[in-house]
């Protein structure tokens, strides 16, 4: 083998070692990218799933928070009939005691 076949062989061998780390370097530059797009994916539906988590929880404790309102709605409203129903039957004492309060006089 003469020098300038070495030569070749070398020259032959840098231009394959440098087409393998271009290829290297194309290949790291896509892993990078492709981990970065993901990492970007993981991100926004975790993001995603949190705005819902936190929605449910909020339809819960609305939810929650009405049936206690109508609980006590209908426990007023239980109060009230009773104090009508007091008032009523007391109406008639009141209008005696008065009437008889102004015929005394």
């Amino acid at each position: 083998m003469g020098m300038s076949e070495v030569l070749r062989s070398i020259k032959s061998a840098e231009e394959a070692a440098e087409k393998r780390l271009a290829e290297a370097h194309e290949e790291a530059s896509k892993i990078v990218s492709d981990a970065r797009r993901k990492s970007s994916e993981t991100v926004q539906n975790a993001a995603d799933e949190t705005v819902t988590m936190t929605q449910k929880i909020l339809d819960s404790a609305r939810e929650e928070a009405q049936k206690e309102a109508d609980q006590v709605k209908a426990a007023g409203a239980k109060e009230v009939a009773n104090i009508e129903k007091s008032s009523t039957s007391n109406q008639d004492s009141a209008v005696e005691i008065v009437v008889n309060a102004l015929a005394s006089e």
